[in-house]
């Protein structure tokens, strides 16, 4: 490889922990904080918009973040349990979460667990707390995947394209001995959930989607890319091949289908968005009239 297509390539970093004494301070979970700071800002102004109470996101958080973690952390751990389990394999290294490795459709699934007992709790309806939430959720997907360059973990295969990232190879002591390139599959999830952020956003506001619409096109535009992204990765994953594709590739095709047809239903059956977004009697009340 020239060295002109050698520099063209995308750097990985370094290293991807900083300590402060003995505090380790890892990029992995920054992005995942900074993220899930971005969705929550960005429902918060999403809700108060169609007329919810300011704080009400951040406080369905306490509940929805770490049902996600939980639930994101299970995935992963039950999709690639040989990393944790099994001869030479320590099983308490499942529990740390800090080292990387959190499946996004556990997250998803166990988050809006955690969503609902809070709109359980607050008398908030579910339908239009999901269609306020969902774009931010791409943003923080996005941002997330950050963690995983700094990882130099979930590439693609081997490219000499000019945006081809550079993965460090390492000897049995750990030394770098090399560098292979590949398809930087962190970017382009990152990209596409942008994309897919704008897109959702503006049919919101054009279309003026309600009763869950937002929520199934925000999972249409996030598993339309992942579909395609993980064809290109070469991450092992134990439930590698099911019917010679990957299983978050058919994971994605299902959602997908399954989303779809709630939209098309829902669009067909609720055609006006929503006005009342709080159960009988929960809505918030008028300030009191102190002349």
């Amino acid at each position: 490889m020239t060295p002109l297509l050698t520099a063209l390539a995308i750097p990985s970093p370094d290293q991807g922990t900083w300590y402060l004494g003995p505090l380790p301070i890892r990029a992995y979970a920054l992005a995942i904080i900074a993220g899930i700071a971005a969705a929550i800002w960005i429902g918060e102004r999403r809700w108060v918009a169609r007329g919810g109470r300011p704080g009400d996101v951040s406080d369905l958080a306490l509940w929805a973040v770490p049902f996600g973690v939980v639930g994101g952390r299970l995935y992963h751990v039950i999709t690639d349990y040989q990393l944790y389990f099994g001869p030479g394999r320590n099983p308490w290294d499942a529990l740390a979460v800090w080292n990387g490795g959190l499946g996004v459709w556990g997250a998803i699934s166990l988050g809006a667990v955690g969503v609902i007992i809070g709109c359980r709790q607050k008398g908030i309806r579910l339908l239009p707390m999901l269609d306020a939430i969902a774009p931010g959720v791409l943003i923080a997907q996005g941002i997330g995947r950050l963690g995983n360059w700094f990882n130099q973990e979930l590439y693609g295969r081997q490219t000499d394209l000019p945006w081809r990232l550079e993965i460090d190879q390492f000897d049995a002591a750990g030394n770098v001995v090399g560098q292979t390139y590949h398809h930087p599959t962190f970017l382009y999830e990152l990209l596409w959930c942008f994309a897919a952020f704008a897109v959702v956003v503006w049919a919101d506001r054009r279309f003026r989607l309600g009763h869950g619409q937002v929520a199934a096109l925000y999972i249409m535009a996030y598993t339309a890319g992942r579909g395609w992204i993980e064809m290109l990765r070469v991450d092992d994953v134990q439930m590698n091949d099911v019917l010679g594709l990957r299983l978050n590739v058919w994971t994605s095709i299902v959602v997908f289908v399954l989303a779809a047809a709630w939209f098309l239903w829902s669009r067909r059956t609720h055609p006006v968005r929503e006005e009342q977004v709080y159960d009988e009697g929960r809505e918030p009340q008028p300030a009191a009239d102190t002349e």
